[in-house]
């Protein structure tokens, strides 16, 4: 093999077909067009003397020297990356990219959106691509960089990610008074995230008590469910930030028991460790949510 033939960008364009298996996603990625890309992957098959990528049913299969191949390349360009960043500054202003981070909606809405309103004013080059959490397919997702960033509670958190805990979210502001028998007798939603749950932490203090509520319906996300307290004479309990923009709708009480907060944790890979805009948008997120 000619290595003179090779060039970092035809290095960068292999690493990243390798990472997502899928030509259309590689050339999103790299921000080029997919004839130009399938030209780069037609100079690295004569470079190599491999097909690298065999085209199947549900996108590409790498080659058995394209598997031996692939960690120790990324492993190579990671180390570049990390020597260029060493020896210059990093300036958001002038940062370009796309991050991207899967997360709840009720996270979407409640961190995200804010996120996104200062990367707007700082990082203008920097673009949000908002994905559906999938703890199953989580870790699998950010080895190929199909997500860069988590939002999720610490307890679920597939391993081998790195983790960093953001806010401790607790129950909705005092806005009046609602006594323990009223908030037991009338019908409440939920959110059960895995689907089809009649059952929360506000259950669990109940049950300490020796009391018990009705559950009449149980939601996918928390986004859905001011609305259907506005139009309904049920009642749910949920986290202040998703009733701040519906309160001409609803009224809003302090429960009448201690509700239990949760953590959320920030989530990524070892591979996006120490790169500069990662890193960036990271300590960025933190600020933020220090400062809210």
């Amino acid at each position: 093999m000619d290595t003179n033939q090779l060039d970092f960008n035809l290095l960068v364009t292999l690493d990243t077909l390798l990472a997502e298996r899928n030509v259309t996603h590689a050339a999103r990625r790299l921000n080029m067009s997919q004839p130009a890309l399938s030209t780069r992957l037609a100079r690295l098959r004569d470079i190599f003397d491999d097909p690298l990528l065999i085209p199947t049913q549900r996108g590409m299969v790498p080659t058995q020297k394209a598997m031996e191949l692939q960690p120790q390349l990324h492993d190579a360009l990671e180390a570049v990356r990390r020597a260029v960043a060493a020896d210059s500054a990093f300036d958001p202003s002038r940062a370009k990219g796309t991050i991207r981070v899967a997360a709840t909606d009720y996270t979407q809405s409640a961190l995200l959106l804010p996120l996104l309103r200062t990367l707007r004013q700082e990082a203008p080059g920097l673009r949000i691509a908002w994905h559906s959490l999938d703890l199953t397919a989580l870790y699998g997702q950010m080895e190929r960089g199909a997500v860069d960033l988590a939002i999720n509670r610490p307890q679920t958190a597939p391993e081998h990610l790195r983790m960093r805990t953001l806010a401790r979210t607790g129950h909705p502001d005092v806005k009046g008074r609602i006594d323990l028998d009223l908030f037991c007798s009338l019908d409440h939603v939920i959110v059960s995230p895995e689907g089809g749950g009649f059952a929360g932490p506000t259950d669990t203090v109940l049950e300490a008590m020796g009391r018990s509520r009705h559950v009449a319906l149980s939601a996918p996300g928390f986004l859905v469910v001011p609305m259907i307290v506005a139009s309904s004479d049920m009642i749910a309990v949920v986290p202040a930030r998703i009733v701040r923009e519906a309160r001409e709708r609803l009224q809003v009480f302090d429960p009448p028991i201690g509700v239990p907060g949760f953590e959320l944790a920030m989530l990524w890979h070892d591979r996006t460790t120490t790169h500069p805009v990662q890193r960036w948008v990271r300590e960025r997120f933190v600020m933020l949510l220090e400062e809210t």
